[in-house]
């Protein structure tokens, strides 16, 4: 990994008239932004298919794209739209905001037009498209049309069993009876790979390489899931016996309970990971670079009973620790992949983290702890780390430094010699930028100097999240050059 610095901002966050980000334009544009900044990297969230909630890391495939980032003027430009048909939608009144249910009322209606008239035209494409993801493809097709037939029901809420519970009569019968919507699809996912590996080509072409965000757990209203329930801890009628969270700490008094589905990892292990490899290898297809989330969850995971109203109730049971990472090594020996080693860290999983040879992750926002040293501190790091102002799960360093405890922020202005002719924000940007980390990622947000109203999650709270959005022009020709003198400042 050679010392450089990179932007993280989600693909929802781009700017379009079409109510989200897409791989249009704007992708192109933003491209453009980070090679004129003098950035290497641009790290997105996931780009899953998302489900309720509008979580990126609570996607009904681990596989697929988002039908939601295909590009309605890429569309008009291949003949499978009009320019009058992709106005026509209500896209939502705020373009500093993602209005997740007019996306929701006007994309699919309106891909089905383009499916219409694309699907016979492309057939021969769609058709060694299709071949060459026939692993998960199929199944998420398939899923994706029940779904549409059962009024978008979780498939655990499904009213036949037979097709609940995955039996080949059922599983044959369902597919023809949904033929068309089966077909529709398959057809958005040939869409968004044909648009995602033109963006991809067009960051290689300008010397971008692409983080990608993996989600260590899947949702379990998931294709996933309901294709290969064998994958994971359920019982005979595929009712979770335990589920995923996080354990109490000093900021949750009850942990988190994030409810995903555990891996059966004794299972997953008996046939040398090969679902997980899977995963990766079309991760490090889409991306340059995988960023493995939850890493701390390989050497041990927290399971909480199904049905316990909170994750106080849950245990630490060990995991595919050394032979999940030997595999990672034996199989993906030239990749870069980022451990996200944040939480509850024990020797152990620090252990692992080395025997893994995978950069692990600093957080500034975890680093001025006035109470006790923190690891987080930059004069702690080593060279084989990736140093973030914060996750997408943090406040911007603007809102952080309006909700932090004085005397950490005080530690902080000491620390790294903040002050306001430079700006406190820049400041801690600085103390990033120029630490021995190789790697620097910061949020768009956090050069925009942006505040609470532009954080991209808040975690336990409901409502609000993931809808933040650039504007038109904020990434301007200055800010790429004020950044471009910033980042070679420090040999990145």
């Amino acid at each position: 990994m050679e010392r450089a610095a990179g932007i993280l901002l989600s693909v929802s966050s781009l700017p379009s008239p079409y109510g989200i980000g897409t791989l249009g334009k704007a992708a192109y544009d933003f491209v453009d932004f980070l090679a004129a900044a003098g950035q290497k990297y641009w790290q997105m969230l996931p780009v899953g298919p998302i489900s309720y909630g509008d979580s990126p890391y609570q996607a009904f495939s681990a596989f697929a794209g988002n039908p939601y980032y295909i590009d309605p003027d890429l569309l008009i430009a291949d003949g499978l739209l009009t320019a009058d048909e992709a106005a026509a939608p209500d896209w939502g009144a705020d373009p500093a905001r993602v209005d997740y249910g007019a996306v929701y009322a006007g994309r699919f209606a309106l891909l089905e037009k383009a499916f219409d008239r694309g699907w016979d035209r492309d057939q021969a494409d769609v058709t060694r498209f299709l071949v060459q993801n026939r692993a998960w493809l199929p199944d998420y097709a398939l899923f994706m049309a029940l779904k549409r037939h059962f009024n978008m029901a979780a498939w655990t809420q499904w009213p036949d069993e037979d097709i609940r519970l995955r039996r080949p009569d059922a599983v044959a019968a369902w597919a023809t009876k949904l033929d068309r919507d089966v077909r529709f699809f398959t057809y958005l996912q040939y869409l968004f790979q044909k648009q995602w590996d033109a963006l991809k080509a067009y960051c290689a072409n300008k010397g971008i390489k692409t983080i990608g965000d993996l989600p260590i757990y899947v949702a379990m209203d998931s294709a996933d899931v309901w294709s290969c329930p064998k994958n994971y801890q359920l019982d005979e009628k595929n009712v979770p016996t335990a589920v995923a969270g996080v354990p109490p700490d000093a900021f949750t008094a009850d942990g988190q309970l994030w409810g995903n589905p555990l891996y059966d990892w004794e299972r997953m292990a008996a046939d040398g990971f090969s679902w997980w490899e899977a995963r990766m290898r079309r991760t490090l297809a889409l991306f340059d670079v995988a960023r493995l989330d939850h890493f701390r969850g390989l050497e041990s995971y927290w399971a909480v009973p199904y049905g316990d109203p909170t994750a106080a109730t849950g245990r630490w049971v060990t995991g595919p620790g050394m032979a999940f990472v030997g595999m990672l090594r034996e199989r993906f020996p030239h990749s870069l992949i980022i451990a996200e080693d944040l939480g509850f860290i024990t020797p152990e999983v620090r252990a692992l983290l080395d025997a893994s040879g995978c950069p692990g992750m600093k957080v500034l926002e975890f680093a001025f702890d006035h109470r006790e040293p923190s690891e987080h501190l930059p004069h702690l790091f080593t060279p084989n780390t990736v140093c973030y102002t914060a996750t997408h799960d943090n406040e911007t360093l603007a809102g952080w430094m309006q909700g932090v405890d004085p005397a950490d922020l005080r530690f902080a202005k000491e620390y790294l010699g903040l002050n306001e002719d430079e700006g406190f924000a820049w400041g801690i940007l600085r103390g990033g930028m120029g630490s021995v980390a190789r790697l620097f990622i910061a949020q768009m947000q956090d050069y925009l100097g942006l505040g609470p109203e532009a954080r991209m999650n808040t975690p336990g709270v409901a409502a609000g999240n993931w809808q933040w959005r650039l504007l038109p022009g904020a990434a301007s020709p200055a800010l790429a050059e004020k950044l471009r003198r910033f980042t070679a400042r420090y040999g990145r």
